[in-house]
């Protein structure tokens, strides 16, 4: 029992740090430390450099890249001014008046190709405040409507994002992220409707209140009339590239040059470099795809990228940086925690749960919500526990793409506690609070974790995958 509490004490100590806003590479080490200081004290250096850092450093090696050129290719499409182009374009299709549905379609339509969620979250919100504004839409909406479109069913359920939600699992599962791709949709699909009918629901209750916009609030944003847009048609083209790129990748080129390994050796007496390619193919497509986009932006954009380019690529790669450090520390974290004693006590429980996928689901959720990170807690859950799913999935007869779907949808389900660093970044942007806002976005959350069960549930119901 006490090695238990020893453990639950660590993620707790962890989670307080978080929701105050500590920085996670610095207390993560300290809170897994303490673990360990706690368990055994001789343990507690050999522990740091073999296991925790160890843990870090092999996630930075595997995703460092995706999170950078993620966040690169965001930051160009926001500097050439393709972005605002494509809100234009899209409110222009959808009116004014559909609002909601408007902020949604662009932040759906551009984390679904690539643009990191956090970039997003600065590029619409000044459209969605001119739009709630323009339709008296109380504004403390405008969070809970970003995260519906940015922290959902384009983050981890449609096949073929990018984000890193969905390239986690291809590492534990050797799948590619167009993984379960029906199964995928339906989720998306429900997540979508179930989202769309609550905001409308918020948004006819306050109307019928005599609630309008409001007043009084801070960070208000004008839209600066910068001149001639670029045309949609251009701006989405680097998008449409990093989609179709990842696709021929994924499916075509990555299986054509490598197989299912790849040993390569650049001159006669070097020793070869083996790489399991079941196991990196998903990522390299990805990588590919964003690097072929970020080439697209810079031709097309070249005349406004140029003057901005030092500022906004060293401002990019610091944020890549800060991300993939954050959920690198939180997966040492993992690995020491799943090393302790207490943690057996955790396993065991969870290894009752008997079935394999439901077992999954709540083990990933659970995690996500206590680090407060999709990719930390899945990272966590699946570094300790992925053999076990993978054994009770072989024993069921699931294919691994049920799998890394569910362990995806999953870790975007309660991640977005009050602690969440996406959470406070949006709160943050849009001048809302907590007290005046978390409500939606806890909405959203709980109908994106309830989607996880209705992927189990159809699974079991049609074996669709």
């Amino acid at each position: 029992m006490i090695q238990f509490l020893i453990c639950i004490g660590a993620l707790a100590f962890l989670m307080l740090v978080a929701y105050r806003g500590f920085s996670v590479i610095l207390f993560a080490p300290i809170a897994a430390l303490a673990a360990v200081l706690l368990t055994s004290p001789r343990a507690v250096l050999p522990i740091y450099s073999g296991l925790f850092m160890e843990s870090m450093v092999v996630f930075v090696k595997l995703y460092f890249p995706a999170f950078m050129l993620g966040a690169l290719f965001g930051k160009l499409i926001e500097l050439s001014g393709f972005a605002k182009s494509i809100v234009r374009a899209v409110i222009g299709v959808l009116g004014e008046k559909s609002a909601i549905l408007s902020i949604v379609a662009v932040c759906a339509l551009l984390t679904y190709f690539g643009v990191s969620l956090f970039v997003v979250v600065f590029a619409v919100y000044p459209f969605a405040a001119e739009m709630f504004r323009q339709g008296n839409i109380p504004k403390r909406l405008i969070p809970g409507t970003i995260a519906l479109g940015s922290f959902t069913f384009t983050m981890d359920s449609l096949p073929g994002t990018p984000q890193i939600q969905n390239i986690i699992p291809t590492t534990f599962f050797k799948t590619t992220i167009y993984a379960a791709p029906i199964l995928g949709i339906l989720g998306a699909i429900y997540i979508l409707i179930i989202g769309m009918a609550y905001l409308e629901w918020c948004r006819r209750r306050a109307h019928a209140a005599g609630e309008g916009y409001g007043t009084g609030h801070i960070n208000e944003t004008v839209i600066a009339d910068e001149g001639k847009l670029v045309n949609p048609a251009l701006a989405v083209m680097p998008l449409l590239v990093v989609g179709i790129a990842n696709w021929v990748m994924t499916k075509k080129v990555i299986p054509l040059l490598y197989g299912a390994s790849s040993s390569v050796a650049l001159n006669s007496t070097a020793k070869p470099v083996v790489q399991d390619v079941t196991k990196l193919g998903g990522i390299w497509s990805v990588e590919t795809a964003l690097v072929l986009g970020i080439i697209t932006v810079v031709i097309f954009g070249y005349s406004r990228i140029s003057k901005n380019f030092a500022e906004g690529s060293k401002s990019a790669i610091a944020g890549a940086l800060l991300a993939s450090l954050n959920t690198a520390s939180e997966y040492g974290f993992g690995a020491v925690i799943a090393a302790l004693p207490g943690f057996l006590v955790v396993r065991d429980a969870l290894s009752h749960i008997p079935n394999p996928l439901v077992n999954e689901a709540i083990s990933v959720n659970v995690l996500a919500g206590i680090t407060g990170s999709a990719s930390g807690g899945m990272s966590i859950a699946l570094a300790a526990m992925s053999n076990q799913f993978i054994a009770a999935a072989n024993a069921h007869g699931i294919p691994m793409e049920v799998l890394h779907r569910v362990a995806s949808m999953a870790s975007g389900g309660m991640d977005t506690l009050p602690h969440n660093g996406a959470v406070i970044t949006l709160l943050m942007v849009t001048g809302l609070t907590h007290k005046t806002s978390y409500k939606d976005i806890f909405a959203v959350t709980c109908i994106k974790t309830s989607a996880v069960f209705v992927v189990i549930a159809l699974y079991y119901l049609t074996h669709l995958v």
